[in-house]
């Protein structure tokens, strides 16, 4: 199945399999791939740019063996390893997002999960840069109860992030001491607890083109509308930190191959990007219209502002 082939069906409100989407993804020239993808977002989603930052609220020591992640106690990785950030730093960077016109902030907890009197703290956070800002909340603080869930939503958290990581089918190449299943499970809690759900995952681990549009399908599964890509920084004392980059062109065809199969989700570049320089900003070519702007938990992002001017010269409306 060719390009215009796979937009009429789409514009169809018929959906792509994933056999038309692999044969897509290996056949077609990348530059028309990338144009179409972009005029897949602007048809569905016009040119509004949906932007979000995260604070990294609970960092190190963690128990899990993601593979990928300096904050894992398994791995030596110097790192900041705090129980909560201080409340004066969390509001200064909640301020800064909300003087820039950032409309959502999400808290991200190192760790398996939180307990009840960790989530009882995070909470008296939320509260306070609550009545600092205006900012919307999203959580990312790992598995969830039905409780958790539910006191999220009591502090006014509307958004639950919680990433698949990878497909299913090669997530215990990533992690070990948890499932793919039950980070399904935590996001089918989040959304029965009446928060939204923002769930991807990271390319450049090792993954077949196969594997990441397997992911893709898994999210269209699960419904999910606002998708991060991550792009792994290999992290030295990790072990995916002495995997090869991915090359840029391996993350344009990802970028767009998630549109065709998420046409009207935000697909949102998170992690990663940065170490492509200026070129990074082709993303949003290929389809992306939404961005983790400011640092993130252990690797250093964009400038706010830098971010903010060059994707607004490419038209975008926050």
């Amino acid at each position: 199945m060719n390009i215009q082939d796979c937009l009429q069906q789409i514009h169809n409100d018929s959906a792509l399999s994933y056999e038309d989407a692999l044969a897509l993804a290996l056949g077609a020239d990348l530059s028309e791939l990338c144009r179409a993808a972009d005029g897949l977002r602007r048809f569905f989603l016009a040119d509004s740019f949906d932007l979000c930052s995260i604070i990294n609220a609970r960092s190190g020591r963690c128990s899990e063996d993601c593979r990928y992640c300096a904050q894992s106690a398994r791995y030596c990785v110097a790192i900041d390893s705090y129980e909560q950030i201080e409340t004066d730093t969390a509001l200064a960077q909640a301020r800064e997002n909300d003087r820039s016109g950032v409309p959502r902030l999400s808290l991200v907890t190192a760790g398996r999960s939180v307990t009840s009197n960790q989530l009882e703290s995070l909470g008296q956070l939320y509260a306070e840069i609550g009545r600092e800002t205006g900012l919307q909340f999203c959580a990312s603080m790992g598995l969830l109860t039905r409780d958790k869930a539910e006191r999220l939503v009591a502090f006014g958290v509307r958004r639950y992030h919680c990433n698949l990581e990878s497909c299913r089918d090669y997530f215990p190449e990533v992690c070990t001491t948890h499932s793919w299943e039950e980070k399904v499970e935590t996001i089918l809690l989040a959304r029965a607890a009446g928060m939204d759900v923002c769930s991807g995952g990271i390319i450049g681990m090792g993954e077949s083109l196969e594997q990441r549009l397997q992911l893709a399908f898994e999210l269209r599964e699960l419904e999910v509308m606002s998708i991060p890509i991550n792009i792994l920084t290999p992290i030295a004392g990790t072990p995916f930190g002495e995997l090869d980059p991915i090359p840029f062109d391996e993350v344009l065809r990802a970028i767009a191959m998630f549109r065709f199969i998420n046409p009207r989700a935000v697909i949102r570049l998170a992690g990663g990007r940065n170490q492509f320089g200026s070129d990074q900003y082709h993303f949003f070519g290929a389809g992306a219209n939404g961005a983790i702007v400011g640092n993130y938990l252990t690797t250093a992002g964009n400038g706010l502002d830098e971010d903010l001017h060059a994707i607004g010269k490419m038209g975008f409306q926050f």
